[in-house]
């Protein structure tokens, strides 16, 4: 699907490490280096020619984000770094001035590091307290362990839509319908999800979203922090300078401009929004339930093969995503991953910052396949043929 627009895959090279970052297609970096060869200017700060062109190109990506996600008003979009930044803004810009010492933040063991430490961070300071829903057994989120582990000290649920090592897919909107009769705030981690399934923040009723481009076919460096925008408006900046700010004067006093602006201090990513504005369109040209269809029928076809292999265990053999966390028995998950470079394939291996999922799964570190819509079955039996023969490992790895 769409391989030919991915220039690194001409090569001898298999990429399975998605979840990890995306590849990205030619009209993203063509898209970016023709801002900078052609018309680089900063953004709302000049009249000429160039400027004026940068300014729209960057403006229009707030109506593109707005319209991917399905929300309300482009004035509820942020630009931020990366899903890491707009969680910590979240949490720190928003909930720590409102969350009480006995308010409680409703987690889950295989949340990503940026979905779990700033909450952490909130309850050393006295700003709620942390708790887990537990997990299936599956080590899946369920609609019905939501509901068990809310109290009426909850005041929180942040969770990832799509869990980056269990691979589950979480019913975002039967939770969003429980936060909305239970009065609590929905937080959701979209990093995994937004370029894989459909997501609407409206039908959720999601509070706040975050997400970031380079795992979507966009620029590192480049994010989103959905807000309602009642809430936006709540939120303290963390950042302070040119560009939000609509006075400052010499007694000390300062107006800021209203969000998003007002939490988009200094100057931003320009040609990553732009970039990220160009990933949107070619995941729409696309469209993204072929997307998620593409990866879940590979998904599929990769645990029927792992089947044949006695000595793979697999963790998440039901989660409904392209993700796949295994390893091989008596064999650490990097060595696994050094031995499949040799071979020119690229997986993941480690606790994929999902440290606290340990408790769950039992293991530290799992081998992690996350595949995507330029994966191919032709890839997947050239992986199940090199693992077949991974007695050979410690030759290669040693």
């Amino acid at each position: 699907m769409n391989r030919d627009d991915f220039p690194i895959l001409n090569g001898d090279f298999i990429y399975f490490d998605n979840s990890a970052t995306t590849l990205k297609p030619q009209c993203v970096v063509d898209k970016m280096v023709d801002y900078y060869s052609k018309y680089t200017s900063n953004i709302h700060r000049g009249d000429y020619d160039n400027a004026i062109k940068t300014n729209k190109e960057y403006d229009q990506v707030r109506d593109l984000v707005k319209d991917f996600i399905h929300a309300g008003d482009s004035k509820e979009i942020v630009f931020t770094s990366g899903a890491t930044e707009s969680l910590n803004m979240i949490a720190f810009g928003f909930f720590k001035s409102i969350l009480k010492e006995k308010d409680e933040i409703l987690l889950t063991m295989s949340e990503h590091a940026s979905n779990v430490l700033p909450w952490q961070v909130l309850e050393r300071d006295g700003c709620g307290k942390v708790k887990y829903i537990p997990l299936d057994e599956n080590h899946e989120l369920t609609v019905e362990n939501v509901k068990k582990a809310i109290t009426s000290n909850t005041k929180v649920i942040s969770i990832a839509h799509i869990s980056n090592v269990v691979g589950d897919i979480r019913d975002i909107v039967e939770i969003g319908k429980i936060c909305k009769e239970k009065n609590i705030y929905f937080v959701v981690d979209a990093a995994q999800s937004v370029s894989h399934i459909e997501v609407d923040v409206v039908s959720a009723n999601v509070s706040f979203l975050a997400f970031s481009g380079h795992k979507m076919v966009g620029p590192t460096g480049v994010g989103v922090l959905y807000g309602k925008r009642e809430l936006l408006k709540g939120m303290v900046p963390l950042k302070y300078g040119g560009g939000m700010n609509q006075s400052f004067e010499i007694d000390g006093s300062y107006v800021l401009k209203e969000a998003p602006i007002k939490l988009e201090a200094g100057t931003p990513p320009i040609a990553e929004v732009i970039g990220l504005g160009e990933a949107i369109k070619f995941i729409q040209s696309i469209g993204v339930s072929k997307i998620h269809e593409h990866e879940y029928r590979l998904k599929k076809y990769l645990i029927d093969k792992l089947k044949d292999i006695p000595n793979i265990v697999v963790y998440n053999k039901n989660s409904k995503s392209g993700i796949v966390a295994f390893n091989i028995k008596g064999v650490f998950p990097q060595d696994t991953s050094i031995y499949l470079n040799h071979y020119h394939i690229a997986i993941r291996a480690g606790n994929h910052c999902a440290k606290v999922l340990k408790e769950e799964l039992n293991i530290k570190n799992t081998c992690r396949v996350s595949l995507y819509l330029y994966n191919t079955k032709e890839e997947v039996d050239k992986l199940i043929e090199v693992l077949k023969n991974s007695e050979d490992i410690f030759k290669v790895v040693i």
